[in-house]
């Protein structure tokens, strides 16, 4: 079974940055470099939201909330995912969640839930002065 576990959030001021990671382990079968990965977020009384994905391929989306700030990258070698969160905004509080999940063509990668199996427990970013 595949494990992950994020770091990295905090307590940060409006305009500062954040990086958070992700980190996958504890499964034999499920090798990250032949999957997709993808950032979720979920904000009090908020549905959970799709912010930034990478496919195994290499292709990366992001939401209009986030694109241009935010950046995501992976380190197969280290089996660990990352999000680069710039220029952070009060609306960017939320509980962070990274998630992996396996699509046949190996440049999609979509928000959608259901399409990622493995899920972190999450970490907290509050973006406040």
């Amino acid at each position: 079974q595949l494990q992950l576990v994020e770091s990295g959030g905090g307590l940060v001021q409006p305009g500062g940055s954040l990086r958070l990671s992700c980190a996958a382990s504890g499964s034999t079968v499920v090798s990250l470099p032949f999957y997709a990965v993808a950032w979720f977020r979920q904000a009090p009384g908020k549905e959970r939201e799709g912010i930034s994905c990478s496919s195994s391929g290499g292709r990366t989306n992001y939401a209009d909330s986030v694109d241009g700030r935010f950046t995501i990258s992976r380190d197969n070698a280290k089996n660990t995912v990352y999000l680069q969160m710039n220029s952070l905004k009060p609306e960017d509080t939320a509980v962070y969640y990274c998630a992996v999940g396996y699509y046949t063509d190996s440049l999609k990668c979509q928000f959608l839930r259901r399409e990622y199996e493995y899920w972190g427990q999450g970490t907290q970013v509050t973006v406040s002065s």
